[in-house]
């Protein structure tokens, strides 16, 4: 790259920060009803245009495909009628949502009579860099729109032209309800440069960067940006089936937290299994899991089940595989499965299996990542099970957003005052 390029497109980005910050001004104002008019437009026109966004994402899939891309990334990279309507129906689901900005979190009277409030506010410029699911274009877009926020999208390349579809389709909805076509920009280039500019903040313009998307994306924004950032670096989620675990529910759930979807960061890529019920559980998951084409890597334990399963190394205890693989240990009860998973995890995702009230509650209490369950799947770690509407992504750290960042995450607050007269004794 020369430095005129580089020039070029930081002037570009910066061009675009300021354009946001401009549209951020006209959202923290705009009405609920606007913002909602804007989002039932944005569904009608993505069905609308379903033929130019699959023609486009085939495109994609092509590209990816000549690359030698394997399958787990090409389902996340892969739309058709049934994604699409689901991309839409979740445009209605946030237009559903309760407006965030304005709410009042708490309220309170002070002995001198002042009316103190603490009220959501919107955050401003949000920036967003991901990779290759081409639906969170729509779903950060919409996300940001309805808390009031302007945004900046930067997608992955292998998703270019299918998200570039889809934004046009945000457009519409945005000129539709009268609002500035810049509250939702995407980037327009797939060069690098374009991600360092955002990392910068865009001359001040960003007040928080959201990544979504690989390890070494999430690795990179954390050690270069010099705004706030909202993210996971990784979803290594964990399974752990207590000995008073229904067999039958085990089975079940852990089925389905690997295999529904094996590229989604609510996979399970963990599955602990109690010692004291390792005799009547172990074998029967283990051989569901082969079964099902899962490839199974174990402790030594896990390995007398079958010759099929292969001996795990260190290295698979924090691994996150994102495809048809899963790890599988035998622990020494709810405490030994707590301390594997904090030493081991990533902080996003982990379930425990029990008919055992006591025994959950200690997991759910030991376990300290985002989302803690009890006899459900990991894969219902998602904004829109949660019903959020949606989410951008999955934020593991402990400061401002923890959990699914939906509406109310993309949001701040300011306390407002009202006196009748008070002053402040000298």
């Amino acid at each position: 790259m020369t430095m005129q390029t580089q020039t070029d497109i930081t002037a570009l980005m910066n061009d675009m920060g300021k354009k946001a910050r401009k549209a951020a001004k006209v959202l923290a104002l705009a009405s609920t009803e606007q913002k909602n008019k804007a989002l039932k437009a944005m569904a009608a026109s993505i069905r609308k245009a379903m033929p130019e966004i699959l023609a486009a994402n085939a495109k994609d899939l092509e590209a990816a495909k000549k690359r030698g891309t394997g399958g787990a990334f090409l389902d996340r990279l892969m739309l058709d009628e049934s994604r699409l309507e689901a991309v839409a129906a979740s445009l209605e689901d946030i237009a559903a949502l309760a407006d965030p900005v304005g709410d009042v979190i708490a309220s309170w009277e002070r002995p001198n009579g002042l009316q103190i409030a603490r009220v959501r506010t919107p955050l401003g410029v949000i920036g967003i860099i991901y990779e290759s699911r081409p639906n969170v274009t729509s779903d950060a877009g919409a996300l940001c729109l309805k808390s009031g926020n302007a945004v900046i999208l930067r997608g992955g390349s292998e998703s270019f032209f299918s998200s570039r579809a889809i934004h046009a389709c945000l457009m519409e909805g945005l000129e539709n309800a009268g609002l500035p076509r810049d509250a939702i920009q995407i980037v327009p280039t797939i060069d690098r440069e374009a991600v360092t500019a955002m990392l910068h903040g865009l001359e001040g313009n960003i007040d928080v960067i959201v990544p979504r998307g690989g390890k070494g994306l999430i690795s990179r924004v954390q050690s270069e940006a010099r705004v706030p950032v909202f993210s996971h670096l990784e979803g290594i989620c964990h399974v752990y089936v207590d000995k008073a675990a229904d067999l039958d529910m085990a089975r079940a759930i852990t089925l389905n937290a690997k295999l529904r979807r094996t590229g989604i960061c609510g996979a399970a890529e963990t599955l602990l299994v109690d010692k004291a019920c390792a005799d009547t559980h172990l074998a029967p998951l283990v051989t569901a899991l082969l079964e099902e084409g899962c490839e199974v890597r174990g402790d030594e334990t896990a390995q007398q089940i079958s010759n099929k399963v292969i001996p795990a190394t260190q290295d698979d205890w924090s691994t996150e595989y994102l495809d048809a693989t899963i790890s599988v240990k035998c622990v020494d009860g709810v405490e030994e499965a707590a301390r594997h998973i904090a030493e081991y995890g990533s902080s996003h995702t982990e379930t425990i299996i029990t008919r055992d009230n006591e025994a959950a509650a200690i997991f759910l209490a030991r376990v300290d990542s985002a989302i803690v369950m009890h006899n459900a799947s990991t894969q219902f770690a998602d904004g829109g099970e949660f019903g959020m509407g949606a989410e951008i992504g999955i934020a593991t750290g402990k400061m401002h957003a923890r959990g699914p960042v939906g509406v109310e995450q993309l949001t701040s607050f300011k306390y407002v005052v009202r006196g009748a007269g008070q002053t402040r004794p000298r």
